[in-house]
């Protein structure tokens, strides 16, 4: 295939609709090249998919930045704390109204999400014939799709330099993850809160939008060889590895509602992305506890809720491969096919080291931040909206419409940013994987000492991406306050 051929199979569709066909051989010839065009297209997309499995994390440390963002809010300020209970506590006192909140809620799911894969009816909650506690947390857990595994341990993350003498007692973070390993997690200090204790808004749901990188999304899909993938109906995993555990949560988490449409007619599989799903459904719950007076899960539901919708603010969620264009990627693996396999490969280990070394230093700027405001203070003041004139509106359709298309239409000159702020090693050389070698990585601290200047580029293009995680963030619990 020469790039001529490529070229011509990136006709728009919009065009060739509009355009009249000359002859039965010009028809043909279209169709040709659209229908070797899909070939290519789904290969290079599966491909660089299949990287998801490694970046399936967002933001690294969500509670970093979510907590500043909220602290930005004066409706929260005169909140009072909460009282500390246990999702089984909360079961027994809702269970029988829950039933028709996620009743309603599958519902509402099948006629407003894409491409949604609707809950198998033997899944449907009901509390009556419970025989005990943990059989009611089982039958929740099954309705609302997460893994019987993940521990809902009750605990918060404490702030970076925050004191320890609050009479809490620390909390391993084996026991709030079940990922068997995560650098980001290891390095966060967790209390254990006690059931009927009070505990403030703002930690509960700071602490919350973290957690759904525990586990709560892993292990869903029916080739992924778990007893709830068998049974939950989400169907085979569209993208990722099925073998890597953590890499399984990815659907969930990314939104790719903004690629080309030839990138959607080439890979239908990339429609299968549900965060608007996730974002909803914690939603409507935590509006439930709110009203029946269950603040505690109110703000842990709206965390968790807050989570997906700040990861689609992270460009590498919103779009597949940033800063390769649609040619680019056809002519790529036009070259794989043909048995060249180096660019493709390049390709996908550049985009995964970049997608990476940016979450290292969002997280240890935001780090040095805690410790020391002045460090990363700028950063600091996008989350918190300064200088902007008001937080947008939420409402349903702002996931999408609003936090997606920015972080996408933003992708390429972030990504750009990247390669030539960061070390080439770390982002420019595809013998390298950032991945396998992060551990004690510091990039904050690295540019910081050793190049200020790239440092500086990669926090301005870091920081409207923070200032729309806050904006958003901030717009989402408004939306609760206000029909709570």
């Amino acid at each position: 295939m020469n790039l001529a051929i490529v070229s011509a199979a990136l006709i728009d569709t919009r065009t060739a609709v509009g355009t009249p066909l000359r002859s039965r051989r010009t028809r043909s010839a279209i169709g040709t090249v659209r229908g070797l065009a899909h070939r290519v297209a789904s290969g290079v997309l599966l491909a660089a998919c299949s990287l998801c499995a490694a970046p399936a994390l967002a933001w690294s440390n969500h509670a970093l930045a979510t907590g500043p963002a909220l602290a930005a809010m004066p409706e929260l300020a005169g909140l009072g704390p909460v009282k500390v209970e246990s999702l089984e506590s909360f079961l027994a006192a809702q269970g029988a109204s829950l039933e028709k909140v996620l009743d309603d809620e599958e519902r509402w799911a099948r006629e407003h999400v894409p491409a949604y894969p609707p809950r198998p009816d033997a899944l449907r909650f009901v509390a009556a014939g419970a025989a005990d506690a943990a059989e009611l947390r089982r039958r929740f857990v099954a309705a609302v799709r997460i893994s019987p595994n993940v521990p809902l341990s009750l605990y918060l993350q404490r702030a970076p330099g925050a004191p320890a003498d609050d009479g809490r007692a620390p909390m391993p973070a084996r026991e709030v993850t079940t990922l068997p390993r995560d650098n980001a997690v290891d390095a966060v200090k967790f209390a254990a809160l006690r059931e009927g204790g009070q505990v403030s808004p703002i930690e509960v749901a700071a602490t919350a939008s973290d957690e759904p990188d525990y586990g709560l999304d892993i292990g869903l899909w029916e080739d992924n060889g778990t007893p709830q993938g068998r049974v939950y109906g989400f169907g085979k995993q569209p993208f990722g590895n099925p073998a890597l555990d953590f890499g399984t949560q990815a659907p969930f988490h990314m939104g790719f509602y903004h690629e080309s449409r030839i990138i959607y007619a080439a890979a239908g599989f990339l429609k299968r992305t549900w965060p608007e799903y996730r974002i909803h459904l914690w939603k409507t719950l935590a509006l439930h506890a709110f009203r029946t007076g269950h603040d505690y899960w109110g703000w842990r539901f709206a965390g968790w809720a807050m989570h997906y919708l700040q990861d689609l603010a992270q460009p590498y969620h919103a779009r597949v491969l940033p800063d390769v264009s649609t040619v680019r990627m056809l002519w790529i693996n036009a070259l794989y096919m043909a048995g060249w396999p180096d660019a493709r490969n390049r390709a996908v280990t550049l985009v995964s080291n970049r997608h990476l070394a940016f979450e290292n230093f969002q997280r240890t700027a935001m780090l040095a931040g805690h410790h020391e405001r002045g460090r990363a203070a700028a950063l600091f003041d996008a989350l918190a909206g300064a200088g902007a004139a008001a937080d947008p509106k939420y409402d349903d359709d702002t996931p999408r419409a609003a936090v997606s298309l920015r972080s996408s239409g933003a992708a390429d000159a972030l990504d750009r940013t990247i390669a030539a702020s960061l070390p080439a090693r770390y982002v420019s050389d595809p013998s390298f994987e950032f991945g396998a070698s992060e551990r004690g990585v510091d990039l904050f601290a690295s540019l910081s000492r050793d190049d200020p200047a790239g440092r500086d580029a990669l926090a301005r293009a870091l920081a409207p991406r923070l200032a729309d995680f806050g904006a958003f963030t901030r717009a989402f619990v408004r939306s609760l306050l206000a029909a709570r």
